[in-house]
């Protein structure tokens, strides 16, 4: 049965939160039962924030990660910080400048996210969609289309077209 624990993380103002309402809304829509939670600290914009998110196709017990299997960490400071409980064997979905060490506990999956998103599309703002994209596109937890769909539900009005363009290109960096 599926249930997955997973800790998205990032810096403040990266969209971490909105990645996780995303994600969490998509696996409801897609038939599981979903949890979501948040935390960042009190310099909010520039400091380590995490989303957390379980995904189960049965009932959720306890409303917390305690072990992900799963951390994606889009900056330095964030991998550091929430790296500790990962559970072995877990997934690490990194963007390529997190400099990683001991790599052979988990599997890793470095992404050019921020590379992408500030050169490519130069739009910093959709960080968290290309992650998203890049994030499922290894994990399969969620059909893409729920995610598109979960997408439009929550991205600001007039910016559909560069969030989808942004998620498909995170896809595509896999």
């Amino acid at each position: 049965m599926k249930y997955k624990e997973i800790r998205l993380s990032g810096s403040g103002g990266q969209g971490i939160i909105l990645m996780g309402i995303i994600l969490a809304e998509a696996a409801i829509m897609n038939g599981d039962n979903a949890i979501q939670s948040q935390s960042y600290g009190p310099e909010a914009r520039g400091g380590a924030s995490r989303a957390e998110v379980i995904i189960s196709e049965g009932e959720i017990d306890f409303p917390k990660v305690r072990k992900p299997d799963i951390l994606l960490s889009l900056t330095q400071e964030a991998f550091n910080k929430y790296i500790v409980d990962l559970k072995d064997g877990g997934i690490v979905i990194a963007d390529d400048k997190v400099k990683i060490e001991d790599s052979d506990k988990f599997q890793l999956y470095q992404v050019p996210i921020m590379s992408t998103t500030n050169d490519v599309l130069k739009k910093p703002m959709v960080a968290n969609i290309v992650a998203l994209g890049a994030f499922n596109k290894i994990t399969k937890l969620v059909d893409e289309e729920m995610l598109r769909k979960a997408i439009l539900n929550r991205v600001p009005k007039g910016t559909e077209d560069l969030n989808i363009k942004a998620f498909n290109m995170g896809i595509g960096l896999v």
